[in-house]
């Protein structure tokens, strides 16, 4: 992966102000690396769940995969790492097998891919809220986007995913999450999002001090009035596994620290 001068130099600065969490490793076990040169690992963090972590300076871009007899990917990544994410997919099953390209909000590492994507999974189609297939994706990708309503529910086969309307949680009209209701595993995009590109796949340790620094340094939330209600609606669902987008994913009391992220939110 080829890299300008300048790119990634906030996140750098970001990860030496020691916002980097300090996660611990679950499994005696060693990342799956497919791409050597830049790191692309995957990991499964979940049954069937697959976490996809591309490091570059300073922060992690980060996919799931679910694997089901309609298999899901949760965040496309950016254009420019889709051969890195693609590569890391086909390791684990046939990128043709593909079914739903899913994420949570409209923003370059979250469904910048799409398309190339959807050129390479000729039977999969773009998966996101109703506000997302009306005001972007309707016109942004080569086939039409199943939207969900909120609180709606998707089956991929032995198992199922539903979708949570999170409007300006914590940016954009159109956000939302998916659960995964077998695991438990809540796909929460950027809620927790945590500086440095060293990060285990999977963590019990502390990521909300880490998540947090993160946010007030750079201020990236939209101060919704709602979030509380929405992280409540999220708490209520008692996601054992919250699948991040940027650092790592992490287990336990999920309902808990969501309902802290709340508290945080508040000061």
């Amino acid at each position: 992966m080829t890299r300008g001068k300048d790119e990634g130099a906030v996140w750098k600065t970001a990860a030496e102000t020691g916002m980097m969490p300090k996660p611990i490793l679950l499994k005696e076990e060693i990342m799956a690396i497919t791409n050597t040169q830049s790191g692309t690992s995957v990991d499964e963090i979940a049954d069937g769940i697959y976490r996809i972590s591309t490091p570059i300076p300073g922060f992690t871009f980060n996919q799931y995969l679910i694997v089901d007899d309609a298999p899901l990917l949760f965040h496309t990544g950016l254009r420019r790492i889709f051969p890195l994410v693609r590569e890391a997919v086909a390791s684990v099953m046939p990128v043709e097998r593909l079914r739903y390209v899913a994420f949570s909000h409209v923003e370059a590492d979250e469904c910048g891919a799409l398309n190339e994507w959807l050129a390479d999974a000729p039977e999969a189609v773009p998966v996101c809220g109703r506000v997302a297939a009306m005001v972007s994706i309707g016109d942004l990708a080569d086939r039409p986007p199943q939207a969900l309503a909120d609180g709606e529910v998707l089956s991929l086969g032995s198992r199922a995913v539903r979708w949570f309307d999170a409007p300006h949680l914590p940016h954009g009209w159109e956000c939302g999450y998916l659960l995964e209701e077998q695991t438990r595993t809540l796909l929460c995009g950027d809620l927790f999002t945590q500086g440095g590109n060293e990060h285990q796949p999977l963590t019990e340790s502390d990521i909300l001090g880490p998540s947090e620094a993160f946010r007030r340094t750079m201020d990236y939330y939209a101060h919704t009035k709602n979030d509380r209600q929405v992280l409540d609606r999220l708490a209520l669902a008692e996601p054992t596994t919250l699948a991040c987008m940027h650092g790592s994913a992490w287990r336990g009391d999920g309902a808990k620290l969501l309902r802290a992220l709340a508290e945080s939110l508040a000061e």
